[in-house]
């Protein structure tokens, strides 16, 4: 086998193995068209993964699954600290209250990165395999938090460059409306809100965590639409949400290292 050819078969497994894990429970018909692999060469490379222990099929359904090995893979891997010791034990504890799913989401390189979720343990969640999917900005309730509370001359200086990007220019106008009018209304409210635009089956708010005077990562709250109007979400839960938030941001305090500081303020 020649070394392209070694490299692709990685390539594809890794796409497998991924879509496995985003469709949780998926046919291999559907990893196929997920991927746009082959079907033969989806059931071969299943076959291996589930020699390797990363899968798994579930005989009665045909359903292939990730196993809890999965987890080995990341085993090796420390991202900020703050984010396992701090912030996820306050979401698993919201998450157990209101039961929908919660994102933690940081700026990096000019999008929204979902650095952690408690998605695999809400029984209402719709999105799984969240962990390290990036998000737009304008569209998402995170960036909207993050931009209503950024010092103005780098949210000009963002707002620019994403203007450049899209090719849309300014005024930006949102399908819920133009994004001055939105960033008002959020620094009213104290969250951002995504109430069309990106994921209409679902709807969003966003509360800021702060270190010292500076937005770094948002904890967002994610609900059905077809359950939940979005009045009646922020009415519910809103104040949870600002205050998780808060006890992550006072958590922070005192509690990051010299380098973790520098990460997060270099995210920015």
């Amino acid at each position: 086998m020649s070394s392209l050819s070694t490299i692709r078969s990685l390539q594809r497994g890794i796409a497998i193995l991924q879509a496995v894990n985003h469709l949780n429970g998926t046919k291999p018909s559907e990893i196929a068209e997920e991927t746009g692999i082959p079907r033969p060469s989806v059931y071969r490379l299943l076959e291996t993964l589930a020699e390797m222990g990363l899968v798994t099929r579930d005989h009665f359904s045909n359903k292939w699954r990730p196993t809890l090995h999965v987890k080995s893979l990341s085993s090796g891997f420390r991202d900020e600290d703050w984010v396992c010791d701090i912030a996820v034990p306050h979401m698993i504890e919201m998450g157990r209250r209101v039961l929908w799913p919660l994102d933690l989401v940081t700026f990096r390189n000019h999008h929204m990165e979902v650095r952690e979720s408690t998605h695999q343990l809400s029984p209402y969640s719709i999105n799984h395999g969240m962990v390290g999917k990036k998000l737009p900005v304008l569209e998402t309730s995170s960036g909207r938090v993050m931009l209503a509370f950024m010092p103005e001359d780098e949210r000009r200086s963002l707002l620019t460059y994403l203007g450049e990007v899209t090719g849309v220019q300014e005024p930006f106008m949102m399908a819920d409306g133009s994004l001055d009018m939105i960033l008002k209304r959020v620094r009213e409210m104290g969250v951002g809100f995504r109430m069309a635009d990106f994921t209409p089956e679902t709807g969003s708010i966003s509360a800021p965590i702060w270190y010292e005077d500076r937005v770094f990562a948002c904890v967002t709250l994610i609900w059905s639409t077809t359950s939940l109007k979005f009045p009646r979400a922020v009415e519910l839960y809103r104040k949870d949400l600002l205050e998780t938030a808060a006890r992550i941001s006072h958590d922070l305090v005192g509690n990051l290292s010299n380098g973790e500081i520098a990460r997060l303020r270099a995210a920015v």
